[in-house]
């Protein structure tokens, strides 16, 4: 990697002597290790298309909510930075995020950014207002370059395994094309809940839609053989994981009858929030039968309010940095499910949260005791150093490392993909680090976590 002058190498390692020494070697052994990425959000056309980045204002800026929303809150209008669609000129809108990139010391995406621009683009100047126009050239004229296109970029990160998330009823053809075309694999996940969730938008329409693809009737039944059927073509195409995004990780098993009254009262949108939130809970325990069924990971993504902001949602619409997490209980809202499906042979569910009290209260325990738990790694406000930190203290006295999921980088942003991964390697080297300094594993014990925490662990948990 590039190390421009005045790059600290140890970086996010320990400052006491002695700690950051143990922490660099265990670093060193991991730092070029093959990156795999079971669940994230590039979108395949990036691939499949090989097309050039437009320009940096929408490679850095505009799509990554990170950092809009704290622009955002410092007055700076959406619109100007290019979100929702809205059409800007991306050099002034670079001078603008320019202007402003004081905001972001000390936060995590102003840490990835400056990894960016210095360890992936090799840009030696700091970004500031009097170097916006020449650092915004040096990533222009990069990402013109064919070997900066994202193929290219997929070789040199050196990536072993990409996961995208993908609609139930997207033919992945883009992915049969791209079959073969890479040193490494890229993988569709079956992300269902604009088919499973009475509040998604277009939820109706969207059931309809399923229905459709398999001539099926709207009953209840033939919608979860829907269901199956799309997962089945996934797992046909390279799918290991299916994903579900929750506000709330709660699930009910109803009988057969109820189940059919509750799906009829859904579909006509005579459903209030009680009957929503009964579906929403049930639609989750079949997920979960599915996946016992058919060995696909179940991933759970839990405790976001989405679009808080009525206003900027109708505005910008979706994924436009107002998503807020909020507490969670997945100790009694997961029972039924575990008490159905937690000791069932080859089931495997990895949990994600963003309400940190849940990963020593609730996460790490239940990971400790049954078979198909994993603990999903710090994901969204959480995946920075300090956080990452705090999420090892929290789990590893109760669970030890090998409940995890290994790292999940779980961006769109592809250029921050090495970054991500680097800062984890960084952030669990340090953490080892310490446990050695204070004699509490020894050091060879210490390397071999390091070195399963970055590629066999994810690959037994995702069943790679």
């Amino acid at each position: 990697m590039h190390q421009p002058q005045g790059r600290d190498p140890d970086r996010l390692l320990p400052a006491e002597p002695v700690t950051r020494a143990i922490a660099r070697d265990l670093y060193d052994r991991v730092a070029d290790a093959p990156i795999v990425s079971p669940h994230g959000h590039v979108p395949i056309g990036w691939l499949a298309d090989d097309i050039p980045f437009a320009d940096p204002t929408a490679l850095f800026v505009t799509h990554d909510h990170y950092v809009t929303r704290l622009l955002h809150a410092s007055g700076i209008d959406l619109a100007r930075l290019g979100v929702g669609g809205r059409a800007v000129d991306p050099r002034a809108a670079w001078r603008l995020f320019a202007e402003h990139w004081h905001l972001f010391a000390g936060t995590a995406s102003g840490y990835w950014i400056d990894e960016e621009l210095s360890q992936v683009l090799g840009i030696d100047e700091r970004l500031a207002p009097a170097t916006a126009d020449a650092v915004y050239d040096r990533v222009a004229d990069a990402i013109a370059r064919p070997e900066w296109r994202p193929r290219a970029l997929f070789e040199r990160f050196g990536i072993e395994v990409l996961a995208t998330t993908d609609d139930p009823l997207d033919d992945l053809s883009r992915h049969t094309a791209l079959s073969g075309q890479l040193p490494g694999r890229v993988l569709p996940t079956f992300r269902p809940d604009r088919y499973v969730d009475p509040d998604a938008e277009g939820f109706v329409q969207n059931v309809e839609r399923l229905l459709a693809s398999s001539s099926s009737p709207s009953t209840f039944g033939r919608y979860l053989d829907a269901l199956t059927e799309r997962r089945r073509y996934f797992i046909e195409h390279g799918a290991v994981s299916a994903d579900h995004g929750v506000e709330e990780p709660f699930t009910v098993d109803l009988d057969a009858a109820a189940a059919e009254q509750l799906f009829q009262t859904v579909i006509s949108g005579r459903a209030g929030a009680a009957e929503r939130r009964l579906f929403r809970g049930h639609m989750l325990f079949q997920m979960a039968r599915m996946s016992v069924d058919d060995g696909l990971v179940m991933t759970l993504h839990a405790g976001v309010l989405r679009n808080h902001s009525s206003r900027t949602h109708l505005e910008y619409g979706a994924d436009s940095g107002h998503d807020i997490p909020v507490p969670v209980d997945f100790t009694r809202g997961l029972r039924p499910l575990l008490e159905a499906f937690g000791l069932a042979s080859g089931f495997h569910l990895v949990l994600f949260a963003i309400d940190e009290s849940v990963y020593s209260r609730e996460i790490a325990p239940l990971a400790g005791f049954y078979p198909s738990v994993f603990i999903g790694a710090p994901w969204w406000f959480l995946d920075a150093p300090d956080a990452i930190g705090r999420f090892r203290s929290a789990v590893t006295e109760t669970a030890g490392f090998s409940r995890g999921s290994g790292f999940i980088d779980d961006t769109r942003a592809f250029l921050s993909i090495p970054v991500r991964h680097d800062t984890a390697r960084r952030a669990d080297s340090a953490f080892l680090a310490r446990l050695v300094a204070e004699g509490r594993i020894q050091l060879d014990d210490a390397e071999r976590i390091a070195d399963d925490l970055v590629g066999p662990l994810p690959r037994r948990v995702f069943k790679l």
